[in-house]
């Protein structure tokens, strides 16, 4: 039994690790992560929450990363037809004291141009955050199954994002 309780404690303090947090000034990023994408996919989607535990606003204005076409902040709306549409923003307002989740079907990352290279498990992406006050950030999207995962929203997988 006493093993049972080492190993619960040692889980227990792996979880801060476990969770990949970063933080940059009173901003605070956690788990930016990505999901495994077909073969064929052109695209993939990013996800991560952000918390700004300040006092005074900031923006993330954006987001790079090596060996893609292009990388950007993206929102997904459903008008009142239920067609779903995504337009690229130009930065996403993180007020003081709340927190913003990027997530399936809401604002999220948008990785253009695998073109044959899709995102597999396992696999890790360096990127860098920009912020209007906070400067800028390095973060490693872990890319996940979607298995057990609510990757609801819209799927960025199958389809061709034009501008």
């Amino acid at each position: 039994m006493k093993s049972f309780y080492s190993a619960a404690l040692a889980a227990l303090l792996a979880l801060p690790a476990a969770a990949h947090e970063y933080t940059a000034g009173a901003l605070t990023v956690d788990h930016p992560v990505a999901y495994e994408t077909p073969k064929t996919a052109r695209v993939g989607g990013g996800y991560l929450t952000i918390t700004n535990g300040g006092d005074t606003a900031d923006r993330l204005v954006s987001i790079s990363a090596e060996g893609f076409d292009e990388v950007s902040l993206h929102e997904t709306t459903t008008d009142d037809m239920g067609v779903a549409r995504m337009s690229h923003v130009d930065g996403i307002d993180l007020p003081a004291g709340e927190t913003v989740t990027l997530k399936p079907g809401g604002l999220h990352v948008m990785f253009m141009g695998l073109d044959g290279d899709p995102f597999e498990e396992g696999e890790k992406i360096p990127a860098t955050l920009t912020f209007e006050k906070a400067g800028t950030l390095d973060v490693t999207f872990n890319v996940e199954s979607r298995r057990g995962h609510d990757a609801g929203g819209m799927d960025h997988s199958s389809h061709e994002h034009k501008h």
